[in-house]
């Protein structure tokens, strides 16, 4: 294919990014995603039956494809909604799912990878970024919330955020942001904290991400209600005592949020997700293919060492067994031994008296220990050594 005319196709196809969203039921996830994109992509969760209310509802993970246009610039998203996530009383089984789901598109990938003659039409999935949804308790991290970022953390870039912040006052979120950074930086989650490099970057981008450094966690507030203000169409939250104004940076940070993940930082995630955690991913699977391979694989001395062990093993359990067998030596009459000694061993001779009548020892096939065989030889022995004197 001619390279002008893959430009061309990519140029279409648009810039492939990967959002997953995940948070609690009721902490705005859903109309964050709706606000962001400006149109209704993932739909409200409808009022559920009350007689089955105390049903557990387990995770869902669906991933929505939309095409956006973010000044002139052509984006594929891919948003990954995570419905039910946080419903249960034992979460494990979400921790897993959710999981899994990253480590599943790194497979996708690395399979991709390794074929000799790859697939043109391959869509890579991996998710670049996850934001997730701290409700807005004003308190601190959840032990649920800890436990999920921190396995996270290893797969994808993850960028906190406080839902429906507007129901906090201006004080009550600034100390809420210091308790979840403190929570953050005690129990050592990596999460994605805006990097910069002084030495490589521009004093612009080094000033950028200071800035969005110090509004971790964002707070966000989404809405699908619209309204006019100085001639143009605003999202906005309508209350009594006034109006939220979501593209406001002075009521939340929704904006800096997504001009950051649509547009200054998309290549960042996008490199860090590849070059970083893709490939840290990677070493670990096959680093586990080649171990689990050499401990499979059996050389020709383990082979000669494992047959000896086996022979081993099996004469013991026959010593054993033998052993252990109690065998009932052949009753002979009463009888005495007679020795004539001559000049010769030849002339040797035991007879046999039977008391009563006499009695011809003949030859049966009886099986005895060598111990009883020993018993029985003893005498033989001595008077044979005798007469060789």
């Amino acid at each position: 294919m001619p390279i002008a005319q893959r430009r061309r196709g990519s140029k279409i196809k648009g810039i492939q990014f990967t959002l997953m969203v995940v948070g609690t039921s009721g902490s705005g996830r859903t109309t964050f995603v709706n606000t962001l994109c400006e149109q209704e992509v993932l739909p409200h969760k409808a009022v559920g039956n009350p007689e089955r209310a105390h049903e557990e509802e387990n995770v869902s993970i669906k991933p929505v494809h939309v095409e956006l246009d973010e000044q002139g610039v052509r984006i594929s998203l891919t948003v990954v909604d995570t419905p039910g996530f946080g419903n249960n009383i034992d979460n494990e089984h979400t921790f897993q799912e959710i999981v899994e789901y990253l480590e599943r598109q790194y497979d996708d990938i690395l399979a991709e990878q390794s074929r000799i003659k790859r697939n043109p039409r391959f869509k890579d999935n991996r998710v670049h970024a996850v934001l997730y949804f701290i409700p807005p308790t004003g308190h601190a991290l959840k032990e649920m919330d800890i436990e999920l970022m921190r396995r996270l953390s290893p797969r994808a870039n993850v960028i906190p955020v406080i839902g429906r912040s507007d129901s906090l006052t201006p004080s009550e979120l600034k100390a809420f942001k210091t308790r979840i950074m403190e929570d953050i930086k005690h129990y050592n989650i990596p999460i994605y904290n805006f990097p910069y490099d002084e030495e490589e970057d521009d004093q612009e981008t080094i000033q950028e991400n200071m800035e969005l450094r110090a509004l971790l966690p964002l707070a966000v507030v989404g809405s699908e209600e619209d309204v006019i203000l100085n001639g143009e169409r605003v999202p906005v939250r309508v209350y009594p005592w006034g109006m939220v104004e979501i593209e406001n940076p002075d009521h939340c940070d929704f904006m800096r949020l997504r001009s950051a993940i649509l547009g200054s930082h998309l290549n960042d995630l996008k490199s860090i997700t590849e070059d970083v955690l893709y490939e840290t991913y990677r070493t670990e699977k096959l680093s586990r293919t080649v171990l689990d391979d050499r401990q499979s694989q059996v050389y020709p001395d383990d082979l000669a060492n494992q047959s000896v062990r086996l022979k081993e093993e099996q004469l013991r359990r026959e010593e054993e067994k033998v052993n252990s067998m109690h065998f009932a030596l052949p009753t002979f009459p009463n009888f005495e031994i007679d020795h004539s000694f001559g000049k010769s061993s030849s002339e040797f001779s035991v007879r046999l008296t039977k008391r009563g009548s006499s009695f011809s020892l003949r030859r049966r096939p009886y099986v005895i220990s060598r111990a009883a065989w020993r018993l029985l030889q003893a005498p033989l022995t001595h008077h044979t050594n005798s007469l060789s004197r």
